[in-house]
Parts: C-alpha cells; structure tokens; sequence
C-alpha cells in the first residue's frame, strides 16, 4: 500500500457500507454549469483533485459530470489516506497550463474526441511530464478508431496494449479479482465486457504506464449512480470503484 496505510480489506468493507447507505443524489448535478457545462475550478493549492478534461467539440466530455467526480472523492476520503478535495473538481483543456499541476487527469467518451494542434501538443507535454491519463467510457470499432487517431496524434509511434490481471495497476490498492466487468445497463445485459488497455512510457513496459485506456466499459457511469438505488448492480458498481481508485493511486505512485 505504500503511503496509503489502510488495509484492501477493510477499504472494500467500507466501499460496499458507503454504496449501500448511499452516496451524492443524483439531483446534485442540477445546479448552474456556467458557459462551458462546468461548475468553477477550485483554486490550486496542493491537495488532491480529481481532475477532468474537456474538449472542444460536442458536450461529450462531460458526461456523469459531476456527481462522479464527487463520489469518487468522497470514497478516497473515506478509505484512503489521500484526503482529496470533496467540495468540487476541476476541469481544463488539455492546453491549459493549469493541468500540468495536476498528476492524474480523466477524459470521458473519446469517441467524440477531437483535438486541435494545441490540445495534442498539451497532452503531449502532460504525459511527458509525468502526468498520468485515465481514458474511459467508450465502445465498438467506430469510437475506438476516433479515439486511436486523436491518441497517436500525440504518440505516433506509440504502443497500445492489452492489459493483463497481472498487471501492478490492478493490485495498486485494491487486489482486483477479476477484469471481466459488464457495461452498464442494457449493453452489458446484452453480453458487452469491458477491456482495458495501456501506453507505457518510450513503450517500455518495465516502466510506468502514462494512458489506462476503458474501452466497452463506462466506469464513470457505474460512480455516477452509485448513491441511487435500482440503476445499477451493486457488484459491478463496486468493482468500478475499484478500478478508478487503483488507477489514482498508480498515477500518484509512478
């Protein structure tokens, strides 16, 4: 565990008691968004902040915004060391220079992702910095193919390659059991399994992974609905919840 100096075991008695008691409703999100969909940036001050991308086409970025952001701070809070900000997130462009002080940085729906020259060049100097990119929600060849042109735009002789339960980043924190969960909702009932995907630093894979890449899987959405009861199944919500916290701790630790 490192810094994090609290058990697996007992942070996934705690994650199963929160889900169950509830988190943020819903209804929270309903609240004024200002001119780009987003509520106010906190000011930078050194403590964790769970930190989103928004680009500049569609409104896609921001889906299960913001109530994702807030229940997943909540649980780092709650079982966890890190002790995160839980009054807000933040939001940049990935050309913001606000970004680079951010270590861990997550982009929603990249099948709808389309970066201008200043973006690819930002994301560029983010991962080249040591910044760390969770890649989620996103599923089928079409959205795959949007997002691996955008991708390679800012890695052209990058590797992208499957992960394995092996892999450090799923033993992070939590011990993750197994990388076979279902998309929420309809799609998952219809038999869609997420995979998950990585891009190491120089393609090196003795060093650390700088892109966790969700694709068929919508972890964010799991979050986003926790604290609301009959929408989702309690296990796949858990086991996503898992993997979001795993991929923050490996950010902050590599």
């Amino acid at each position: 565990m490192g810094r994090y100096d609290r058990s697996a075991h007992r942070a996934a008695r705690w994650l199963t008691w929160i889900l169950l008691v509830g988190l943020l409703p819903v209804a929270a999100a309903a609240q004024y968004f200002g001119r780009f969909g987003q509520l106010p940036n906190l000011p930078y001050d050194g403590q964790f902040t769970v930190v989103r991308i928004r680009y500049q086409r569609y409104g896609s970025w921001r889906a299960d915004y913001p109530v994702m952001e807030r229940n997943l701070s909540k649980i780092l809070q709650d079982i966890s060391a890190l002790k995160p900000h839980v009054s807000g997130s933040n939001v940049y462009t990935l050309d913001d220079p606000e970004l680079l002080r951010h270590p861990v940085a997550y982009l929603t729906e990249p099948g709808y992702w389309f970066p201008n020259d200043d973006e690819v060049a930002g994301l560029r100097q983010y991962l080249d910095k040591g910044g760390f990119l969770i890649v989620d929600d996103f599923h089928f060849e079409n959205e795959w193919n949007v997002f691996e042109r955008a991708i390679r735009r800012v890695r052209p002789t990058g590797q992208i390659v499957r992960l394995e339960l092996a892999h450090p980043i799923f033993n992070t924190f939590f011990q993750i059991k197994s990388l076979r969960v279902p998309y929420p909702g309809r799609l998952g009932e219809l038999g869609l399994y997420g995979e998950f995907y990585g891009m190491y630093r120089d393609n090196d894979p003795t060093r650390e992974l700088q892109v966790v890449i969700n694709y068929n899987i919508d972890l964010g959405d799991y979050v986003e609905w926790s604290g609301e009861e009959n929408v989702y199944a309690l296990v796949p919500t858990n086991e996503a919840y898992k993997f979001l916290i795993n991929y923050v701790m490996y950010g902050l630790t590599h």
